[in-house]
Formats: C-alpha cells, structure tokens, sequence
C-alpha cells in the first residue's frame, strides 16, 4: 500500500468512525431523554373509612374500589416507566380536596378515579366520566351522588366556597379548570370505555362528560370509573367476586398503558424532529381532508384529533394529521386516522417543505 493509498484508506477511517459516532450520538441521546421520561398516574379508590359509597346488594363499593385500584397499581409497576401513586391504600377517608391535591402535588399525568354505581332499577353495565358542563338528568343525578360525600368532610363550607352537592345550579355552574386537558381525558376514558366493551363485553354506558368534585380538583387528564352497578343482583356479584375485580383492573391497566405508550410515542417524536437533517429533510404526514371551505384545526372539528394541520393549495385547503420522519411512524398515524373514521386518509411526503411522491421519499431514506 502507497502513501496515496494510505491516506485515501485513513480517510475512509476516519469517515466511518465519526459515521459510527454520529449515529451512536444520535441513538443514545434520543434514548436518554425517551429512558428518562417517567410518567405519573394517580390511582383513586372511591369512597373509604366513614364513607362506604353505595352498599347495593349489601356489598361495599368502598371495598371494591380499592381492591381494583390495587389491582391497576400492581400491574402498572411493572413499566418501569410508571410511577403509581394511591390516594389510599387502605380503609382510609379521604376529602375529595386532598384527593385532586395529591396528584397536584405530583404532578401526575393522569388521575383515574374508581366507583361502582347504584340505580333504583336494575341498570347495568360500565361507564366512564371526564370533566364537563355538558350533562343530561341522569347524569347530573350520579354526579350529586358522588359530591354528596363532600357533606361529611370537615369545615366543607370553607373548602369548597359554598358549593352544595344537593344543587342542580351548583353542580351546572361548576366552571371547567380542565378545557385544556379536556382531549386527553376524553382520550383515555375512550380506550378504558372500549377495553370494558369490546374486551369484557360489559354493556356500553359510553363516555359521558360531568362535574364529579374530585376531577374538578385536578390540573392533569383526569377520568372517573364506574365499573357497573352494585344495585344489579348479577353485576354486583361479578364486581365482588376476584375473578371480576381482576378483569375490570386489567382492562383498566391495558387502557392506562396503551395511553402512556402514546405520550411516549409523542416524546420520541419531538426527538426526531431535532434531527430533521439526518432524514434529509424528508417529512410524512396524514392527508385527512380537503375542500374549498377553511375550517379551525381544533380537535373538535376533526373528531377529537390533535395537530391539524392546514395548507392551502390553489384555491382548496388541505388537512394534514400527524408529523413523521420515519415511514413505520406514519403508518401508526394512518390507522389512528381511519380508527377515526377518516377512512379515505391517506399518506404524503414533502421534502424542505416541498410536496414529493411517498415512493421518492422511501428511497431517500
């Protein structure tokens, strides 16, 4: 080998090596922030100490509650990712104030708080709640009862500024702290309210929105849970028995974790936008919807999908969902997308802005 050899082969060397490097720099990094990420949820046992809840068939729903939080807390330990957090573990009465405060204080990502129902019919089924003005009659009546145990806290008066849980005008005039939070808890009582259904095949209650005084008092995506009701011979029962509480936690658990990889898949995403040039500049996103109409990018007018975006383009606007550099990435957006019920949702590329075909874009990379 010549010294022209030598220094061209010292080159290819030295290229490889910070190639190596870069990419390493990259993998680790991206890792690092992703590894440290930990997310917080706050498990809620309805009811506790002086305060039964509802004793339908003579069965506890304080008990009930508790044994199925545990359940939830049990299995979500094991993502090291989770850090679980009870606002009792035991037979315990906790004012409804400290619960929200608990998981103020944590700064939880997500706050699930778990009941079981009562009717003077023989109602049954699950149902999940996030914080809302938008109730009808029924709702409004469970959401009075599930207040009521504000009556039995100390100095209830001064906590709560006057609020009475026997009030329809109190309960209607509760302002919404949480509208910012109001997706991501429709989010995750959605994938509670279908794993109970289609999972467990517990009649559909549906996601329903109302003023429950504990999700008032949070500041994160906040749910609350009624398993069934225990007034039902045969779903008190189920809910008492281990085999029930178990199943109900597990669907639960499988709700809270499918939530928490998605914040996670969100983290990794602001990740690989800072590395933008390593993918050349090559970007995928969801076409969703066109037309000649501009219409606001907020989730409610996209059923419930977050970061539209839109672009016009001659004289038609075009929705665009989702934002990847990888195409395995976007994929997952296209089926969110038509699990949405865009059905006609398809994927497109743009490079340093510039619209490309999806095949161009594939070889790129």
């Amino acid at each position: 080998m010549n010294f022209l050899q030598m220094d061209k082969f010292d080159t290819k060397v030295k290229n490889l090596f910070f190639l190596i490097f870069f990419i390493s720099f990259f993998f680790f990094s991206s890792t690092f922030v992703y590894a440290q990420k930990s997310y917080t949820i706050v498990l809620d046992a309805g009811h506790g100490g002086k305060d039964p809840g509802n004793e339908g068939n003579g069965y506890k729903e304080k008990n009930i509650a508790l044994k199925v939080a545990l359940i939830v807390g049990d299995e979500l330990k094991n993502d090291k990712a989770i850090n679980v957090i009870y606002t009792r573990s035991k037979d315990l009465f906790i004012d409804l104030w400290k619960r929200g405060d608990i998981a103020n204080t944590a700064k939880a990502d997500l706050f699930v708080s778990i009941h079981c129902d009562s009717h003077t019919s023989n109602a049954y089924g699950a149902g999940t709640f996030v914080l809302g003005l938008r109730g009808n009659k029924k709702n409004l009546e469970i959401a009075k009862r599930e207040n009521a145990v504000i009556l039995l806290e100390d100095n209830y008066k001064e906590k709560y500024k006057g609020f009475d849980p026997n009030s329809a005008e109190s309960v209607i005039g509760l302002s919404l702290l949480q509208e910012e939070n109001l997706d991501k808890s429709l989010e995750i009582a959605s994938l509670i309210q279908t794993n109970f259904t289609k999972s467990l095949k517990r009649l559909d209650r549906k996601v329903k929105q109302d003023n429950f005084q504990v999700l008032r008092e949070t500041i994160m995506p906040s749910v609350l849970i009624e398993l069934g009701f225990l007034t039902n011979k045969n779903e008190g029962r189920y809910l008492n028995s281990k085999a029930g509480q178990q199943k109900m936690g597990k669907a639960i658990t499988n709700a809270i974790k499918n939530y928490v990889n998605h914040l996670k898949l969100n983290t990794v995403v602001e990740v690989l936008k800072d590395e933008e040039n390593f993918k050349n500049n090559v970007e995928y996103k969801i076409q969703i919807a066109s037309g000649k109409n501009k219409i606001s990018t907020k989730p409610y007018n996209f059923k419930n999908l977050k970061q539209v975006q839109v672009v016009k383009v001659g004289s038609y606007y075009k929705y665009y969902y989702g934002n990847a550099y990888e195409y395995k990435e976007v994929l997952k957006a296209l089926k969110i997308a038509k699990e949405k019920g865009y059905s006609s949702a398809f994927i497109v590329a743009f490079k340093s802005g510039e619209k490309i075909s999806v095949k161009e874009a594939k070889k790129m990379q």
